[in-house]
């Protein structure tokens, strides 16, 4: 399939897990992909979409910060010429009791997952309405901005945040053939959820690595824990041409987990 040929995908968060799918997943599609991370690693994923007959640059970028954010739209528009769908991904996420949560932690999880979803929003919009002719942003919510989880304040606020963000600047854009809409992945075959495995168990009881995330998988009703092509596909459909008439949405990937 070739439903993004001469299209340029920006892609946050691209080194690992979902962001490095969604890479892959449009560059097979025929897109020109811009992705992006805060670690050098994420330069393997574009090398690897290059190998497979891809087009792909790599930039390294902090979405906490304005210049860093300027810098890799200016990087994508010079690679490819402009931006016409931007995917805002880069996330994280600590797990702690409220009392021995930190205010760096608080600060560092909005910062990303939500002042970072704000300041690559503006700077795709103004690229894409450059030529005139629409455009996507897609940004990435959680369950969590469904229902917030225990010892997870700061990322529940940051992913309902998210949501927030998405439903405004959809009304603002319509108009002009932008749409902007979120996803909610569930429990994801990723490092993070490696992660979150290992430290909600210490919390909730005395799991061993991987008991915590086998147990909530048995809650799954399709049985078993997503995969980042599973969010890929998603994301696929929301940028293309087929979701045209979508806009202000935010569409849970989780196998039945959340039916909202």
């Amino acid at each position: 399939m070739t439903r993004f040929e001469g299209k340029t995908v920006v892609i946050t968060g691209g080194s690992r897990g979902i962001g490095a799918a969604i890479a892959r997943r449009f560059a097979r599609e025929g897109a020109a992909v811009v992705v992006s991370a805060n670690e050098a690693r994420v330069a393997e994923v574009a090398d690897e979409i290059r190998a497979a007959g891809g087009k792909a640059h790599a930039v390294v970028s902090d979405v906490t910060d304005k210049a860093s954010v300027t810098a890799l739209y200016d990087e994508a528009e010079r690679t490819f010429g402009g931006v016409d769908i931007s995917v805002q991904n880069a996330g994280v996420i600590t797990i702690a009791r409220i009392e021995a949560m930190t205010e760096a932690e608080w600060d560092k999880v909005l910062a990303v997952n939500t002042k970072g979803v704000f300041l690559c929003c503006q700077e795709a919009i103004a690229r894409i309405r450059k030529h005139g002719k629409g455009g996507r942003l897609i940004n990435t919510a959680s369950g969590q901005a469904r229902q917030g989880f225990i010892f997870t304040p700061h990322y529940a606020a940051s992913k309902f945040g998210v949501v927030g963000i998405t439903q405004s600047l959809a009304k603002e854009l319509a108009k002009e053939g932008i749409t902007v809409n979120a996803f909610c992945p569930g429990i994801i075959e990723t490092d993070m959820w490696a992660y979150n495995d290992t430290a909600w168990g210490k919390l909730l009881g005395d799991y061993k690595p991987g008991e915590l995330m086998a147990e909530w998988v048995e809650g799954i009703p399709m049985g078993r824990a997503g995969t980042g092509e599973d969010v890929a596909g998603l994301v696929a459909f929301l940028a293309s041409d087929d979701a045209a008439y979508i806009t202000g949405q935010t569409v849970n990937v989780d196998g039945g987990l959340i039916m909202s």
